[in-house]
């Protein structure tokens, strides 16, 4: 017998809570915003908690649907468990984990100065200011949510990684014809991405039998004002032909935090214009 329900009833995301980390950043702002376009109760968590607090407060204006702005420090322990009580006192419960925090040593103008050390003379401080907002913040969230889920028996947990967890950057692209200085992706983020799909892995397995689903996202780049070099170098690596928008992966991010995605869990969705198949 045909099931006539329309299938877009299970994007439905209307009165869940989802706590979004890094959610004022370049994409924790998309993120934050269609997630409250879904109905959602948003939480922008950020070390910048003024930004946090901001968003929020335009969400809930332009929404109506309440929003909470909070300042957390991923890396830090009681931060993270004094922003998930925070959010259970307000809300009541924690519907969707978005780890999207991390340090991503981008190349637009505003940065393109810092990408000068090689990996013989990478500093092991920048190596472990990485690791630890970039996994041990992960590992940090969802620690903390992991008991009101288990106590709701339901949840999902998403991991936000990048096209360099699965391959290794293509240092060509960060070459500059006008200066000779070499530049690099550093190797700490190729290291923490790798690392996400297996912390997603292992929570989606040890979590078996428990309705916490727990899926990565991998994103391909997205354009932000780069120089027009940098854009055709990376535009000609991708069968696509361009980089991504900023808004293009809000719609796998609504398909993986509703239950449009609830026979999926342990799996990675790639999202990158097809840099990978190459």
């Amino acid at each position: 017998m045909l099931n006539l329900t329309s299938p877009l009833n299970s994007f439905d995301l209307r009165d869940r809570t989802i706590f979004l980390t890094g959610g004022a950043g370049l994409l924790g702002q998309e993120f934050a915003a269609a997630l409250a376009a879904a109905q959602a109760h948003v939480v922008v968590a950020d070390i910048n908690g003024e930004a946090a607090q901001s968003i929020a407060t335009e969400i809930t204006a332009k929404t109506g649907v309440e929003a909470l702005g909070l300042e957390m420090d991923i890396s830090a322990r009681h931060s993270v468990h004094a922003a998930v009580k925070q959010t259970l006192d307000i809300f009541g419960q924690i519907d969707v984990l978005i780890n999207n925090a991390a340090i991503d040593p981008k190349f637009d103008p505003t940065h393109q100065f810092e990408h000068t050390g090689s990996f013989e003379d990478y500093p092991l401080e920048l190596w472990n200011q990485s690791l630890a907002v970039n996994l041990t913040g992960m590992f940090l969230c969802s620690q903390a949510v992991a008991r009101p889920m288990l106590a709701q028996n339901k949840g999902v947990i998403i991991n936000i990684s990048s096209i360099y967890g699965l391959v290794g950057p293509d240092q060509r692209l960060y070459e500059n014809q006008i200066d000779p200085t070499p530049v690099y992706k550093p190797v700490i983020y190729s290291v923490t991405k790798s690392a996400v799909t297996g912390l997603t892995r292992y929570l989606a397995t040890y979590w078996a039998g428990k309705n916490i689903r727990v899926n990565t996202l991998t994103l391909g780049g997205i354009f932000n004002q780069h120089k027009d070099e940098f854009v055709q170098r990376y535009s000609v690596r991708t069968p696509l032909g361009r980089m991504a928008q900023r808004s293009e992966y809000n719609s796998a991010l609504l398909f993986l935090a509703s239950d449009a995605s609830a026979y999926m869990t342990g799996a990675d969705l790639v999202v990158d214009g097809g840099w990978t198949a190459w």
